[in-house]
């Protein structure tokens, strides 16, 4: 399993159109790795994590080459340079036994489910999640419908690895079914009912439940960044958190934890602050 450290201080993805560029970029380094099989992913607002399965060099090379991707694309469209330079990967060796691949793609798709942000993996767009013991049928258009323009606008890039019979889903990416080796892992759970097993009974659902009864986060943390601007301008008149004064800040992440139920973590994320900053905001007078 491969995963990237948790941006503390910031968003991987500040808006629906940033997810599907990213889901674009898993699908060329899919297209670009045939060697590395992709057994699931799920991308969050603030980290990403794949299951795969190949050598070592070539699987961290899938990963580091769609980190740089999408990192030029943040420095184009934000202005962000070196956006995960120093953004670390997690490598953990899985071995194929002991029901161990089971147990850590489980970990995988209920990451979307123990940030509260939806009730089941097959809710989240942003992965692998409904891929699997899945009985509709792929629509969309394939990628050889598309002309050279309409793909390299759709894929971010001038990369003609994609093949071009798979398919674009009306989602605006190209669907993960394409390249996600399906018939691999669900042989390896042998039926839907066995999968939610390990969904249900994994790491991120038990804590899911542990804290159930504690306020959830009510809005994702796109919804929120977007807010703030409008926000920060009605309070302050203010275009962004960091034209505030100390004491305007704290207020300021007051309101968003009263507007948006959002605890000290996600208001570091959607204020691009350490999550002690954010405490010691929301704890001054």
């Amino acid at each position: 399993m491969l995963s990237t450290e948790h941006l503390e201080n910031g968003l991987w993805f500040r808006e629906e159109e940033d997810f599907k560029v990213a889901m674009n970029y898993v699908a060329i380094e899919a297209a670009r790795h045939p060697e590395v099989a992709v057994l699931a992913f799920t991308l969050m607002s603030n980290h990403v994590h794949f299951v795969q399965k190949g050598e070592r060099e070539r699987v961290e090379d899938f990963v580091n080459s769609f980190k740089r991707r999408y990192s030029m694309y943040m420095q184009l469209k934000y202005g962000i340079r070196e956006f995960l330079r120093n953004n670390g990967l997690d490598i953990k060796f899985i071995p194929y036994e002991d029901e161990a691949p089971e147990r850590v793609i489980a970990y995988v798709q209920m990451n979307c489910v123990a940030a509260g942000i939806c009730a089941h993996p097959s809710q989240y767009p942003w992965g692998s999640g409904n891929a699997f013991f899945c009985s509709t049928p792929l629509r969309g258009k394939r990628i050889g419908e598309l002309s050279a323009r309409a793909r390299m606008k759709l894929l971010h890039s001038e990369s003609d690895a994609v093949p071009k019979d798979w398919m674009v889903g009306d989602e605006g990416y190209v669907l993960p079914e394409n390249y996600l080796s399906i018939r691999e892992i669900e042989t390896l759970f042998h039926s839907p009912k066995r999968m939610n097993y390990f969904l249900t009974s994994s790491s991120k659902a038990k804590k899911r439940l542990e804290i159930a009864d504690e306020k959830l986060p009510a809005f994702r943390d796109q919804t929120i960044l977007s807010a703030l601007p409008d926000l920060c301008m009605s309070l302050f008149r203010k275009e962004s958190f960091r034209q505030l004064l100390p004491e305007e800040q704290s207020e300021f992440a007051r309101q968003i934890r009263f507007r948006f139920s959002a605890d000290a973590t996600q208001i570091a994320r959607v204020c691009g602050i350490t999550y002690a900053q954010a405490a010691a905001l929301l704890d001054a007078l």
